[in-house]
């Protein structure tokens, strides 16, 4: 059995659809199938989700936004047109939709939780009746019916372990399931959705449920590349990564995959293919949990812009037993998430995305530090990037870092920070924005070229 997800791209209008029917009809052994909402079908379109959310903001802000609620009823409805299946179809995703802004207008975080979902939901109401128009048995399947119970977290939805025990049932079914990705429900019957590419959650989740034989994600690219191709032209293509090197690309920028995605699927050793809808036959990219043995190199190189560095100098730091936990309990209490936190004997620099100290928080998290640890030093540096080399061995392989800086001193960039620590798998480097695509372009013709 093969679970199969597509993402909006491969959704986003009745051709796309037809494309995704042929994939399923193709291959008896996929069976059950996973949709995002539908995706933009050119560059300056908006993806359904994005309109549903501004929808249920401008609901909570006491004015209702009728054109995005226009835009998405004819997103649908031209779907529904061009497929001819019946009205009937539109009628009940046009009805959720209009419980879920009704919803929105008392409850605003459940009601937005339900009015998110209803991209995704009713991607899988059209895919399987029109599936159903073209001869094949299929049944549209609500996450509730699935068995995906989660809990309600800050950042979304975790999955609960009985979720796995409830998907296993579905391999009864003898027709072809279609699940809408990105929700999930509590124990106590409360939608809630995963966060955002959330559908790569809920798809490796069902992969992991239904012990399937493959998980196949479906994309608009041919495969995963060795860098970002809007940094690099025509890079070289990946045919196979492990998880722990597809989760740190994923992590780090790479735009493929959820960094959460994979973990369900990791944790039963399921393999992943990544392949592109506009070209099914191509080989993709195989994710596996243990390749062949190989000499450890460079995979891939990751890169993301939008970090600060809060930098924080203390003689004599490394004797004063738990400094470093009271720092990251302050950053805690603000309720602010750190990325990387390497560490010298003096000093301590803490890696955060930048969203998460806003200039207003930024005042208050560093006069607690000030105060409450009596440094010597505390600075915030903003606009930086990290750029990531990732590849199974790399500690292994003598002169990785050394082929690295002297790849940033070729594109002149300076390395503010690298930190290694205890990973196999990557090695970071921070430096200032400015210098993020001369220095990936350097880092490719070493390592790639």
């Amino acid at each position: 059995m093969k679970v199969v997800k597509f993402g909006g791209s491969s959704v986003a209008d009745a051709n796309q659809i037809k494309k995704v029917t042929n994939i399923i009809t193709s291959d008896h052994d996929r069976r059950v199938i996973v949709v995002s909402a539908p995706g933009k079908r050119h560059p300056d379109d908006t993806k359904t989700t994005d309109l549903l959310i501004t929808l249920g903001d401008s609901i909570y802000n006491g004015a209702r936004d009728e054109l995005a609620y226009d835009r998405v009823i004819e997103r649908f409805a031209s779907i529904v047109r061009d497929l001819q299946i019946s009205e009937e179809v539109l009628d009940t995703i046009q009805s959720r939709i209009n419980e879920a802004c009704q919803h929105t207008e008392t409850d605003y975080k459940s009601g937005m939780n339900r009015l998110k979902s209803c991209g995704e939901d009713g991607t899988a109401l059209i895919l399987s009746a029109y599936l159903r128009s073209s001869g094949q048995e299929s049944s549209y399947v609500n996450p509730k019916e699935a068995g995906i119970l989660v809990r309600d977290e800050l950042g979304g939805a975790l999955v609960l372990d009985e979720s796995f025990d409830h998907l296993y049932e579905l391999r009864k079914q003898k027709e072809i399931l279609v699940i809408p990705g990105f929700f999930g429900y509590t124990p106590e019957g409360e939608l809630v959705t995963f966060s955002r590419g959330g559908s790569d959650i809920t798809g490796s989740i069902v992969a992991a449920g239904v012990k399937a034989d493959l998980y196949e994600n479906f994309t608009d690219v041919d495969s995963v590349f060795c860098v970002n191709p809007t940094i690099v032209d025509n890079p070289m293509k990946l045919t196979t990564l492990t998880y722990k090197e597809m989760r740190e690309l994923s992590y780090a920028g790479f735009s493929v995959f959820h960094d959460e995605a994979l973990i369900p699927a990791f944790k039963e050793k399921i393999p992943v293919c990544i392949k592109n809808t506009n070209n099914p036959d191509g080989d993709g990219t195989m994710i596996v949990s243990v390749r062949e043995a190989e000499e450890g190199h460079v995979k891939g190189i990751a890169s993301d812009s939008g970090f600060l560095n809060l930098y924080v100098s203390k003689y004599l730091m490394n004797r004063e037993l738990g400094f470093g936990r009271r720092l990251l309990q302050i950053l805690e209490d603000e309720g602010i998430s750190f990325e990387h936190a390497p560490s010298g004997i003096d000093d301590m620099s803490v890696i955060i995305r930048e969203h998460q100290l806003p200039k207003a928080k930024e005042t208050i998290v560093t006069n607690r530090i000030a105060e409450e640890l009596k440094v010597d030093t505390i600075t915030v540096e903003r606009d930086m990037a990290m750029i990531m080399l990732v590849g199974e061995g790399m500690n292994e392989t003598v002169g990785i870092a050394s082929q690295a800086a002297t790849a940033f001193r070729h594109a002149n960039v300076n390395i503010e920070m690298i930190n290694q620590g205890s990973s196999e798998v990557s090695m970071m480097f921070g430096i200032k924005s400015s210098g993020l695509e001369p220095a990936v372009r350097s880092l490719y013709r070493t390592f790639f070229m």
